[in-house]
C-alpha cells in the first residue's frame, strides 16, 4: 500500500506533530504608507486679496481728492511732493528701525539661552519690558532731552519699543526646542554652533518671525509720533490736520499711515510662510 502524496499546503502555513499552524503575518501585505500632502504655502487668495483692498482704498481716496474742493491751507500742506516725501520719510524711519531690532534683539536672544548668560534674561527682559510699557510719546520726549530732535532720536525711540517682541519671541523659541533633539544632534558630532545654526535656530524661526512681523507693524504705528521730535513721517501730515483743523489732510495722512500698516504686515506674513522650514508643516 502506497502513501498518500502530502497535501499542497498554502503559503506560510507548516505542520508541527501533525498540527497546521499558520505564521501570523506572512503572505498579508503591508499597507503602503499614504502619500505625504504638501499644501501649498501661497495661494492666491493670500496674494491677492489684502493687495486689492488696498489698491481699492488708495484709489478711492485719491478720486475722493480729485473732486474735493480743497482751500489753500490744505492745499498748501499736500504741495511741492509733501506728501510722498512724507511717505518715505516713514518707509524709512520703518525699515532702518526694523533692521537695528533685528541685528540687535536675535542675536541677545540667542546668548541670553546659551548656559554661560541664562541669570542674565530676567535682567534683559526687565529692560525690554520697560522700554515697551513707557509711554512712546514720553519715550521719545526724554531721547529729544537727551540727544536733541532730528531723526536720530526718532529711530533710537522707536527700535526701543519694538526690541521685546522679538527677544522674547527669540528666548520662547530656542528654549522650546527639544532637549533630547539638541542631545541626539551633538551625540552624532555637531558642535555647539552647529547645533544652533542647523537646529536650534530652524525650529525657533516660526516664533522668530511672528516676533519680527509684530515689530514692524509697532513700527509703521510708532513712526507716526517721530514727527514730535522732528524726525518727518506721516505724522507730519496727520499732526498737520489736527493743528490746522484740517479734515482732509488729517485723513490722508491716516489713511497712508493705516495702508503702509497692512501692507508691511501682509508682506511680513508671505516671508513667515516661505521662511518656515517645510520640516515643521504637518501633512494633511
Amino acid at each position: 500500500m502506497t502513501a498518500s502524496p502530502e497535501r499542497q499546503r498554502p503559503e506560510g502555513e507548516h505542520e508541527v506533530k501533525g498540527l497546521a499552524f499558520r505564521d501570523e503575518g506572512e503572505g498579508e501585505q503591508e499597507a503602503p504608507p499614504p502619500p505625504a500632502v504638501h499644501r501649498r504655502r501661497l495661494t492666491w487668495q493670500k496674494l491677492t486679496f489684502l493687495p486689492s483692498v488696498l489698491v481699492a482704498l488708495l484709489l478711492g481716496t485719491w478720486l475722493w481728492f480729485q473732486q474735493a474742493d480743497l482751500d489753500p491751507i490744505t492745499e498748501n500742506a499736500l504741495s511741492d511732493g509733501q506728501v510722498s516725501k512724507a511717505l518715505w520719510q516713514h518707509v524709512e524711519l520703518t525699515v532702518i528701525s526694523t533692521f537695528f531690532v533685528l541685528i540687535i534683539a536675535i542675536p541677545l536672544g540667542v546668548l541670553l539661552t546659551r548656559k554661560a548668560f541664562r541669570k542674565f534674561t530676567p535682567i534683559a527682559m526687565t529692560v525690554a519690558n520697560m522700554g515697551q510699557a513707557t509711554p512712546a510719546i514720553g519715550l521719545l520726549a526724554l531721547l529729544v532731552i537727551w540727544l536733541g530732535t532730528g531723526m536720530k532720536s526718532a529711530l533710537i525711540g522707536i527700535t526701543l519699543y519694538a526690541i521685546l517682541p522679538v527677544l522674547s519671541n527669540t528666548i520662547t523659541g530656542l528654549k522650546a526646542n527639544d532637549p533630547a533633539l539638541l542631545e541626539a544632534a551633538r551625540g552624532i558630532g555637531m558642535s555647539p554652533l552647529g547645533v544652533l545654526a542647523r537646529v536650534e535656530m530652524p525650529l525657533a524661526v516660526p516664533l522668530i518671525l511672528a516676533g519680527v512681523r509684530t515689530a514692524l507693524v509697532l513700527n509703521v504705528g510708532t513712526a507716526t509720533l517721530a514727527t514730535f521730535g522732528g524726525g518727518g513721517g506721516l505724522g507730519v501730515l496727520i499732526t498737520t490736520g489736527i493743528t490746522n483743523q484740517r479734515m482732509p489732510v488729517l485723513m490722508l495722512g491716516s489713511i497712508l499711515t493705516v495702508a503702509l500698516a497692512l501692507l508691511v504686515d501682509w508682506l511680513a506674513s508671505l516671508a513667515e510662510l516661505l521662511l518656515r522650514p517645510r520640516g515643521l508643516e504637518a501633512a494633511t
